[in-house]
């Protein structure tokens, strides 16, 4: 697997013509010859001291072979049609790379967000039920307490509260379907799992007594 990675300084006066051009003609274009099987466009997030935006545009090829047939039959017009249109108003520059390996991603995709109050803040616990250590923000949940009982002595519960403005401390957590089964076997039969609306406007899910 091939890309063909060019890179483009443009002028801040002609850029949104520019970027028009790029995302509606010049980049089909490119795709319609053939020789490429996608396209990705990015802005490279740096300030230039020489000014202007700076792009990275990356063709991916399926072999070599193409790339040089597309130096061959199309390269010189594809770049003189930029020129023509935007003349000095751009530098550009190119560059071949070989992708030597590609690795994807073994956690499913977050869709859940869940509620935490107790054990499952722990770092080493997350380790232990999801075997990785997972990136949450401070929340809170109104109209709930903190039980004066514990599971086994140990592990706190939630429950509703008299006081509706009486709120309970944690952390949100992005998580996977797959990973909210596997919280669902830590906690066992003494919880269970609720949607609650959360202080800042999210829906979460969260465990708390089950009775």
């Amino acid at each position: 697997m091939y890309i063909y990675n060019v890179t483009i300084n443009i002028n801040e006066d002609v850029h949104d013509e520019w970027l028009y051009w790029m995302k509606h003609t010049h980049i089909p274009e490119m795709l319609a010859t053939g020789k490429f099987i996608e396209a990705k466009m990015c802005q490279v997030m740096v300030e230039e001291e020489m000014g202007g935006i700076t792009y990275s545009v990356q063709y991916t090829l399926q072999d070599k072979v193409h790339l040089e047939q597309y130096y061959k039959e199309e390269a010189e017009r594809m770049r003189e049609d930029g020129k023509s249109r935007f003349k000095d108003q751009f530098v550009a520059f190119r560059t071949e790379l070989q992708v030597v390996d590609k690795q994807v991603a073994t956690f499913a995709p977050a869709t859940e967000l869940l509620f935490t109050y107790g054990t499952l803040r722990s770092d080493t616990i997350q380790q232990s039920v999801f075997n990785r250590v997972l990136s949450g923000q401070t929340d809170s949940l109104r109209g709930y307490q903190i039980a004066t009982d514990q599971v086994a002595g140990r592990y706190p519960l939630i429950e509703r509260a008299t006081d509706t403005e009486t709120e309970v401390q944690g952390s949100v957590y992005e998580l996977s379907g797959e990973d909210l089964l596997l919280a669902d076997a830590y906690e066992g039969n003494a919880y269970k799992r609720i949607k609650v609306q959360l202080h800042s406007g999210k829906d979460a899910w969260v465990y708390i007594r089950n009775s």
